[in-house]
């Protein structure tokens, strides 16, 4: 069995002290200046937004949304495992950020810049780059810009191309993929030891210490959640599956059966599907159990 992190174990590319360091407004600051390349007079971090449960999103999101004095708008994230639809998530922290700005009473022609940031544990595109920027251009005549304000930026530590970045970037992506005990040593980088003095005070701060076990407990409670979802939906399927031998199910009783959220109730109805001899006596059964099952509630 996997022994489960404290806070004591946790390093930057972990997704909690990533996000606990990065709320800190000064951190932020100094991060997207590095990554950016220009200067930003002030950075403000929405900590409401950047370390929550997002019922939209489907489970517990973490990461920073954050907007500077020109109200240019940045999403940034940790990624750890290589995920195949990052691009496509990329265009939806973009809309969201879009959509949040147009709810606010925005006009088109006033929408704020937004950047998406990814920073990474590996190489996204293969490339051996330490760091991909991609923003809208035509194919045909790439002097044709777009100028919508969207850009993404992949940040990888599997970087190879040190003499063609910033110093400070390639210190700082050695950093973020250290372990443990590297990770205590000295990078000769002032925001790396900006970091690692806040990441000192996180893991001594007992409210941290407290967030960081009920972050643990969503996740768990995710998961599980995830697994009953997924067993809900194969049941399901299951019952669907057996009943294809004895005809077309009604509509009205398939709407019900789509909207049974209970394991036990479709549990009992692939018992029913399993031993019936005619769609009629399955269907007599299933109303006659789901008809109860509403006057108990």
């Amino acid at each position: 069995m996997k022994k489960r992190k404290t806070l004591q174990d946790l390093t930057i590319k972990d997704n909690f002290l990533f996000g606990a360091v990065m709320c800190v407004e000064e951190n932020c600051k100094g991060f997207l200046e590095m990554v950016l390349g220009f200067s930003i007079a002030q950075v403000v971090v929405s900590k409401e937004k950047s370390i929550v449960y997002h019922p939209e999103y489907k489970g517990v999101r973490l990461d920073i949304y954050a907007e500077d004095e020109n109200r240019t708008h940045y999403n940034v994230e940790m990624q750890v495992k290589k995920k195949t639809a990052l691009g496509k998530r990329s265009r939806y922290y973009h809309s969201q950020m879009v959509i949040e700005a147009l709810a606010s009473g925005e006009d088109y022609e006033t929408l704020p810049d937004t950047f998406v940031i990814f920073v990474c544990d590996f190489d996204p595109f293969g490339e051996h780059l330490y760091c991909y920027t991609f923003g809208n251009e035509c194919r045909e005549n790439k002097n044709a810009k777009l100028d919508d304000g969207s850009y993404t930026i992949f940040l990888s530590t599997k970087g190879e191309n040190e003499e063609e970045v910033p110093v400070e970037l390639v210190r700082f992506l050695k950093f973020a993929t250290a372990d443990l005990e590297e990770s205590e040593e000295d990078f000769q980088d002032e925001l790396v030891k900006q970091f690692q003095e806040t990441i000192h005070n996180i893991k001594t701060d007992r409210e941290m210490g407290e967030r960081y076990m009920i972050f643990e407990e969503m996740l768990r409670e995710e998961k599980q959640e995830g697994r009953l979802e997924g067993r809900i939906e194969a049941t399901r399927e299951d019952v669907f599956e057996l009943l294809e031998d004895l005809g077309e199910i009604p509509n009205r009783l398939r709407d019900k059966m789509e909207a049974l959220e209970e394991l036990g109730d479709l549990k009992f109805l692939f018992k029913l599907a399993a031993k019936a001899d005619s769609m009629q006596n399955f269907v007599k059964d299933a109303e006659k159990y789901l008809q109860t099952k509403e006057k108990q509630e």
